[in-house]
């Protein structure tokens, strides 16, 4: 049974955690440890919540989540939480990250638009999956820092742009799939006419508390809506919170 409500990236109060600058190169044994510790989160906190999808479980097998958030938050990488990285702003706790990849449906020709790159591991866990992944991010440190963790993995098929995600990314649309990490008060229209016919759109929809949506573009234009659950996100900035209701 799925939880009444999935904190997925709440907003922290704390001071700003030290830089997100990748470790000097990891001994075998913690490196180890580390897999091991994605394994068990994969067991006890995604497959038994219902995410059973064999791809999506191995590419969440295979990013060290670990590296994407502060050092002083590392012992707590792989528990079932979202974590702080900084600006006020979280890395989504595993078992959200999982459900929200799993509804895109991603084949290995996919291209995929996120709105709200954060720490850039959702942008890490698409790439295992998809050909191309364009992500924004409004907050510029986070940016940089995403971009830089991505490029030291090695992850050459994802793009990190700065700026605001409202309208997208025209110039790269239309989408097979569009991820949105940070929750606006209404569904930005930019967002849904950037997607492909058959195309998903994945988005927490909504101010304090949020449903988690599909969207899902018909052959003739129009739009299916599917609610999956209760969720609580960061809001999203700029743009989505002038447009009237």
């Amino acid at each position: 049974m799925l939880p009444a409500l999935v904190l997925a990236g709440m907003a922290t109060i704390s001071a700003m955690p030290a830089a997100l600058a990748l470790p000097q190169r990891a001994v075998p044994a913690m490196e180890d440890v580390y897999l091991q510790a994605r394994r068990r989160m994969i067991e006890e906190q995604i497959r038994r919540r219902g995410v059973t999808d064999p791809a999506v479980l191995a590419a969440i097998e295979k990013v060290p989540r670990h590296l994407f958030v502060p050092e002083d938050e590392r012992e707590g990488s792989y528990a079932d939480q979202p974590l702080p990285i900084g600006n006020g702003q979280t890395i989504s706790q595993p078992y959200v990250v999982a459900l929200m990849t799993s509804l895109l449906r991603l084949g290995p020709e996919s291209r995929v638009l996120e709105i709200g790159t954060g720490s850039g591991y959702q942008a890490a866990v698409l790439a295992e999956l998809a050909a191309k992944v364009y992500s924004i991010e409004i907050v510029a440190p986070l940016a940089e820092r995403a971009r830089a963790t991505l490029a030291g993995l090695g992850y050459k098929n994802v793009h990190v742009r700065t700026g605001d995600g409202f309208q997208g990314w025209p110039d790269k649309a239309p989408f097979d799939a569009i991820i949105v990490t940070a929750a606006p008060p209404r569904v930005p229209e930019p967002l849904l006419q950037q997607l492909k016919p058959g195309g998903k759109l994945v988005v927490p929809v909504g101010e304090l508390y949020q449903d988690l949506v599909v969207y899902t573009r018909r052959e003739d234009g129009g739009f299916d809506r599917k609610e999956v659950l209760p969720v609580r996100f960061v809001p999203m900035t700029g743009e989505a919170q002038h447009v009237p209701p």
